[in-house]
């Protein structure tokens, strides 16, 4: 694969639709997003690293009538109309037990489990894990042709307690994805240069 003028390896389409042209955006089109496409998003992003190959991430797709309007009452602000009209919902949580599985995906250490034996330790790491796998999946979303947008907008206690009861998820994100309606995308908002963000000693 041939550089571009910058040097990287992915070619200027690429880079547009994952970054430079992407949008979060308020309104989709009523196009349906099946299943099929969703895993194939999860089926690629799921190769994102994280530390020692731990995947806290949960998601939970919000298809039935039931479902999204258990969800919305428990958004707050914009994001109870947003969340009401996509055309698919994901909740995404974070498994706070996922050392469980650490044997299973971090073979070449059968002690990582007792690493995170203290809860609080263990929290963060989830946490931040998670967080990473919720970048990749709005970057696979969009390597899909649609649009993401991530809501902070809701009550994590209340989401827990009615999609997962079990005290071993937390929501991080509801994600609202679907096909852009057409239009002028929104503005792109600033962006901090080089040199504002990075530091070189």
């Amino acid at each position: 694969m041939a550089e571009d003028a910058f040097g990287l390896l992915l070619d200027r389409a690429a880079q547009d639709l994952l970054f430079r042209e992407a949008r979060t955006v308020d309104v989709f089109t009523g196009e349906p997003v099946g299943d099929d496409l969703v895993r194939a998003v999860y089926d690629l992003v799921r190769y994102g690293p994280t530390s020692m190959n731990q995947q806290p991430l949960r998601i939970v797709l919000l298809r039935s009538a039931e479902a999204r309007a258990n969800a919305v009452r428990w958004m707050s602000g914009p994001g109870r109309a947003r969340t009401a009209a996509a055309p698919l919902t994901a909740l995404l949580a974070a498994d706070l037990c996922f050392h469980e599985r650490l044997p299973e995906l971090f073979p070449g250490r059968p002690d990582a489990a007792r690493l995170f034996e203290d809860p609080r330790v263990r929290e963060e790491s989830a946490r931040f894990n998670a967080a990473l796998q919720i970048a990749y999946l709005i970057l696979g979303v969009r390597a899909a042709g649609l649009a993401a947008a991530p809501t902070m907008g809701f009550d994590p206690g209340g989401l827990d307690k009615e999609f997962f009861g079990d005290g071993r998820h937390t929501t991080l994100a509801v994600l609202n994805l679907g096909r852009p309606a057409p239009g002028t995308p929104p503005p792109r908002l600033p962006r901090l240069e080089f040199d504002d963000a990075v530091t070189v000693i």
